[in-house]
């Protein structure tokens, strides 16, 4: 298959990109700076670009942007909607936009995070962002064409980034990049659609 990873040199990207290749995929990795093709997700208009020059694809995974920490007491209408311009629209950009240039069966796979399902404070505009994207998946796999399939991994802390994330995230526990790794490649390989992959250690 022919497999874009919007994000494809990040912390998910740069393992899963060797995993896909090691299968026999060809895999072109996107980034706003870096990869094989760049993209800015808070862009339609790059979005686009970037899927004319690709071709057909079969499958797209995003696991590049993410949401930032946030204050409650000083959280913004602004702030939140400057938070939801990559992670949240970009994504679903990705597959308004993506549906027409994908191939037939193929597969989107977005990411989202536990804060949808789990309260927890700074994070308010990261879990709003994933409930959205959970709503999204749920309704997109009902009506996308062509027999294509979106789904969505919703990690917690990554075992990868407790170094830079546990001061923030005390007591949670994560979840092994192994682990991760494999629910990707089950949603890409496999003929799953319309679910949240919940992987939380």
């Amino acid at each position: 298959m022919k497999v874009l990873v919007v994000g494809g040199t990040g912390t998910i990207g740069r393992r899963l990109v060797p995993e896909l290749r090691g299968l026999g995929h060809e895999v072109l990795a996107a980034g706003r700076t870096s990869g094989d093709v760049h993209v800015d997700l808070s862009s339609p208009t790059s979005i686009t670009t970037m899927y004319r020059q690709l071709g057909a694809i079969d499958a797209v995974v995003s696991v590049a942007a993410h949401g930032v920490l946030d204050e409650f007491t000083t959280l913004t209408r602004d702030s939140l909607i400057a938070n939801m311009q990559a992670k949240l629209f970009g994504q679903v950009d990705l597959v308004l936009i993506g549906q027409r240039h994908l191939a037939d069966g193929g597969s989107f796979t977005l990411t989202s995070g536990i804060f949808a399902d789990q309260a927890w404070p700074t994070v308010t505009g990261g879990a709003m962002i994933s409930g959205a994207l959970h709503a999204f998946v749920l309704s997109a796999a009902l009506e996308l064409p062509r027999r294509l399939r979106i789904n969505a991994v919703s990690p917690t802390m990554i075992g990868d980034s407790v170094e830079v994330f546990s001061e923030h995230f005390p007591g949670m526990r994560p979840v092994p990049m192994d682990t991760l790794i494999t629910e990707y490649l089950a949603c890409i390989e496999g003929a799953r659609t319309g679910q949240v992959i919940r992987a939380y250690g």
